[in-house]
């Protein structure tokens, strides 16, 4: 079992950048698939990145290639997103999650942390 919990959400400027965090407690990050996931008001709760256990090997939903970069502090034990080019259609309500399957459809990850709002103006 791990507990997660997001920080480093805001408001933040179209353009500008944003570092969230997912601090874990119980188990190490590298015990896991770790995924990023975000949810708008109204709409379903989407895919935005993955990273696996052991290789760090990346995934990114394509509305985000580019500009986030997803990563993994065993040190820290955390997990990291880097948002750079931020758009007012990347506003949503970020969580982190840990499984053991890479995958990008939230029902396949087994621990959720309670979410960190980001808002990005125009």
């Amino acid at each position: 079992q791990v507990q997660l919990v997001e920080s480093g959400g805001g408001l933040v400027q179209a353009g500008g950048s944003l570092r969230l965090s997912c601090a874990a407690s119980g188990r190490t990050v590298s015990a896991y698939v770790m995924g990023w996931f975000r949810q708008a008001p109204g709409k379903e709760r989407e895919f935005v990145a993955a990273i696996t256990r052991i290789f760090d090997n990346t995934h990114y939903a394509d509305s985000v290639k580019g500009r986030f970069t997803i990563s993994r502090d065993n040190v820290k034990n955390t997990l990291n997103l880097q948002m750079n080019s931020l758009k007012p259609e990347d506003t949503s309500v970020y969580y982190c999650a840990a499984g053991s399957v890479v995958n990008n459809k939230p029902a396949n990850y087994d621990y959720w942390g309670q979410g960190t709002q980001v808002t990005v103006s125009s």
